[in-house]
């Protein structure tokens, strides 16, 4: 299997430009929370639905919204807890959350017997993920293609780069990583800590060579989602994301993966994974930089998810159930 690899540097600063008009719908989750979800470009467009990732919310999108609405209809929901999304009941953070979330966005938002492009980074790429373990008989009725983006199905502990220690202290290591997630998603940090974690955000989830705004945006982002929600999504995420990967037999349409060579939190060596698991490969992306791919090179992000549904809208039967 190849990856197709951008060289280094060749990513151009794109600017964020102004959001088209969205109409606003009102999901309910299957345990009544609320899930903010906008709807941008055409009606009759060919839906593409993103799904973002932890303490992020729709405006992580704001670049592939902006490019693509000028063809598609763009769907973008905040996870639980997130965004403008309301905060679950006690306990309401599980793979089997994210995983009906999702489901019941689609079925709000696309019409009868309708498929769509889905997209998802990071945590809102384990959502599409576990959807199309727990729903798969729905994967074919909704979905013509996935685009997994700076993502895991498991071992997001052992393998994500906080620090390099030899061997004989990697236990020791997992298990500081595993406190470390839980500790510093559930607090409100104080004031005088703002400094060290935005710097600590920045390393984790950006790549060097990025533009400092992105990191801003990411810590931003990061602030704005309330403890609540940051520490039940981190144990989640955590405790559930194990050795054991999400099993993908059920993600049988086609699949492309983007991964990035300097991504600490899941690492390139996932979304090769992930390649080699995917039943249906649309194929293998490698771009330079850290976690954050769409906002670090959201021109060849763009271009790939334009590219991924063209494909899948001019495919026989597209965007509807065949007869």
């Amino acid at each position: 299997m190849s990856a197709r690899r951008l060289p280094w540097g060749s990513s151009p600063r794109v600017r964020s430009a102004a959001l088209p008009p969205s109409s606003t719908v009102n999901v309910r989750a299957a345990d009544g929370t609320f899930l903010h979800t906008r709807v941008f470009g055409p009606q009759d467009g060919y839906p593409i639905v993103l799904s973002h990732g932890f303490t992020c919310a729709i405006r992580v999108w704001d670049y592939q919204i902006a490019d693509l609405t000028a063809d598609y209809r763009v769907i973008a929901f905040d996870h639980r807890g997130h965004g403008r999304s309301g905060l679950p009941p006690r306990g309401g953070y599980s793979l089997s959350h994210l995983a009906s979330d999702l489901d019941a966005v689609l079925e709000a938002t696309l019409r009868p017997g309708e498929r769509a492009v889905l997209a998802g980074h990071s945590m809102g790429g384990i959502a599409i993920a576990a959807w199309s373990d727990r729903y798969r008989h729905k994967v074919a009725h909704r979905a013509d293609a996935v685009a997994l983006i700076n993502t895991t199905t498991g071992d997001l502990v052992r393998k994500m780069k906080l620090a390099p220690v030899p061997p004989p202290f990697a236990a020791a290591r997992v298990l500081a990583a595993r406190q470390l997630i839980a500790a510093f998603g559930g607090v409100r940090p104080p004031s005088v800590m703002r400094g060290p974690i935005r710097e600590f955000i920045a390393m984790m989830a950006v790549g060097t060579d990025a533009d400092p705004a992105v990191a801003a945006l990411i810590y931003d982002l990061f602030a704005a989602t309330s403890p609540a929600a940051r520490g039940g999504c981190a144990k989640m995420l955590a405790d559930t994301l194990g050795r054991r990967h999400i099993n993908l037999t059920g993600l049988t349409v086609p699949t492309l993966v983007i991964g990035s060579e300097r991504d600490r939190l899941t690492p390139i060596s996932q979304s090769r994974r992930i390649a080699r698991a995917a039943p249906n490969l649309a194929g293998l992306v490698e771009l330079p930089g850290g976690h954050c791919a769409m906002l670090e090179h959201p021109a060849e992000v763009n271009r790939q998810l334009r590219a991924l549904a063209g494909a899948a809208a001019k495919a026989p039967g597209a965007g509807r159930i065949s007869s």
